[in-house]
């Protein structure tokens, strides 16, 4: 048998065997460099108080005289009692509620606010485990301060969209903001970066009957919804115990 000279099997190492070491360093390590992403900042905020909502917040079906009306919801109780816009279901003959997980219960109205807060809460009965949205201070909202909100434009479940607070509408009560909300987003949550509910989400200025999105919506101050939501649970006390 001949093996090849001393000075070929240096040439190799000294010249072949740091390239194939590097190839070989570079496929072990690029697939897990690709998938090592790293978020930093708002973003990473953002994507965290996405996780961490989703799961709080619902879709809600009402059948109504006219037709279907879509919205959005959020759970306050984890018996499955859930915060929305009275237009949402106002009228309506039957309410589905679809969560997270994707499971469709009927709920039944339990509350009503018919000011112009236009607020009402539902109940489920479901053995989920549901986890209720963090309340926020409304009267610390100030313009400029970066929001994001949640809900179900045009059926697009679990849409997730940003902005800021364009300016507080203090004759009307309302949060005015640039985040894009849309037909279905009613009575989801305007949230803050704290991952708080600042504003429930109720309408859109919008002269063009929805042909473009202007960019002009307005969500109900939270500390009205606060004071709804804890008068509500304390005169229904006797029945959560039941459910």
């Amino acid at each position: 048998m001949q093996y090849p000279p001393i000075t070929m099997i240096k040439t190799f190492f000294h010249k072949k065997v740091p390239v194939f070491a590097f190839l070989l360093l570079t496929f072990f390590t690029l697939p897990q460099s690709v998938q090592a992403v790293e978020f930093y900042g708002e973003e990473a905020i953002s994507i965290g108080i996405y996780e961490n909502l989703t799961p709080s917040i619902v879709l809600i079906e009402a059948n109504l005289p006219d037709g279907i009306s879509t919205g959005t919801g959020c759970v306050v109780h984890p018996s499955g009692i859930i915060l929305t816009s009275l237009h949402v279901i106002s009228d309506a003959r039957n309410i589905t509620v679809t969560t997270n997980k994707g499971t469709n219960y009927k709920a039944e109205v339990v509350a009503l606010l018919k000011n112009n807060s236009d607020l009402a809460l539902l109940k489920i009965n479901t053995k989920e485990n549901l986890v209720p949205v963090r309340f926020g201070d409304s009267n610390r909202v100030k313009p400029g301060q970066r929001v994001l909100t949640i809900g179900n434009p045009f059926g697009f479940n679990g849409t997730l969209t940003t902005g800021i607070v364009s300016r507080i509408d203090y004759p009307r009560n309302k949060i005015q903001t640039d985040a894009a909300i849309n037909p279905g987003c009613s009575g989801g949550p305007l949230i803050n970066l704290r991952g708080e509910i600042i504003g429930i989400n109720q309408s859109i200025y919008n002269p063009d009957n929805n042909r473009s999105y202007i960019g002009i919506g307005f969500a109900v101050p939270v500390n009205d919804a606060k004071e709804f939501v804890e008068t509500s649970l304390k005169r229904l006390a006797p029945k959560i115990a039941q459910w």
